[in-house]
């Protein structure tokens, strides 16, 4: 059983990644600056989900580099996350959320963004699906301890953005609040354990940077990536334990 679930996960996650491309572009715009609502050409989008290449253009253009490999990331998260998960009715929210994380963490690595339209409803989504799991049988975290976690590390970054506001953009603040969600329905370890990974990650591609001269000590870095890529490890963890 479980087999096939990991099969129809990935399956999910590559019709779910072959519809980011078009949203990536639209939301990989700098602060401040409107959503983009025309291709690279001038053709006027229609809607947030669509494929990497803008239909009046043809084959000749594309929404950006990387958007073939949007596809191939979210079916391999989410069949890595169906195999850690199981059948446990918790893999229905992971699945639908993880969607989300792909293309949050491809926006702020384009422009060091993270949308609010993408990390409030994000968190809130987190924790409405995980309130309704949480009268399933067989279910394995507690609603409480998400909602905890959310609050908590929403309240950790917060106060880190305003220790170091250069070094930490608000978005990461409204971020937190959904990893903690997440990671707080198998309890406060995993809680623990995704925060110190997404640290852990971004302070070796920091370091990476600064071998290979690319950048400084106080070269800001787009965090996003590293808080959710810290977030699933803490999840993985977490789920294939409980």
């Amino acid at each position: 059983m479980t087999e096939l679930l990991v099969v129809v996960a990935a399956l999910w996650g590559a019709a779910a990644g072959a519809l980011l491309p078009r949203a990536a572009y639209r939301f990989s715009v700098p602060p401040e600056t409107p959503w983009r609502g025309t291709c690279p050409a001038g053709h006027p989008l229609n809607g947030w989900l669509g494929r990497g290449r803008c239909a009046s253009c043809g084959p000749e253009r594309s929404y950006g580099p990387g958007a073939p490999l949007l596809p191939t990331v979210t079916a391999l998260l989410c069949a890595v996350l169906a195999a850690a998960t199981g059948t446990r009715p918790e893999i229905a929210v992971w699945l639908l959320l993880a969607p989300v994380g792909v293309l949050l963490a491809v926006v702020d690595l384009r422009v060091r963004r993270l949308p609010d339209p993408l990390t409030l409803p994000l968190a809130a989504a987190a924790l409405a699906l995980l309130g309704v799991v949480s009268f399933v049988p067989e279910h394995t975290g507690t609603w409480s301890h998400a909602l905890f976690g959310a609050l908590a590390l929403g309240a950790g970054y917060y106060v880190l953005w305003r220790i170091n506001p250069g070094g930490m953009g608000f978005g990461d603040v409204k971020l937190a609040l959904g990893a903690g969600a997440v990671l707080g329905w198998y309890g406060w370890d995993t809680v623990l354990l995704g925060t110190f990974a997404g640290f852990l990650l971004g302070a070796l591609y920091g370091g990476a940077l600064v071998l290979l001269g690319k950048a400084g000590r106080k070269t800001a870095i787009p965090f996003g990536p590293f808080l959710i890529a810290g977030a699933y490890a803490g999840l993985l963890i977490g789920a294939y334990t409980a």
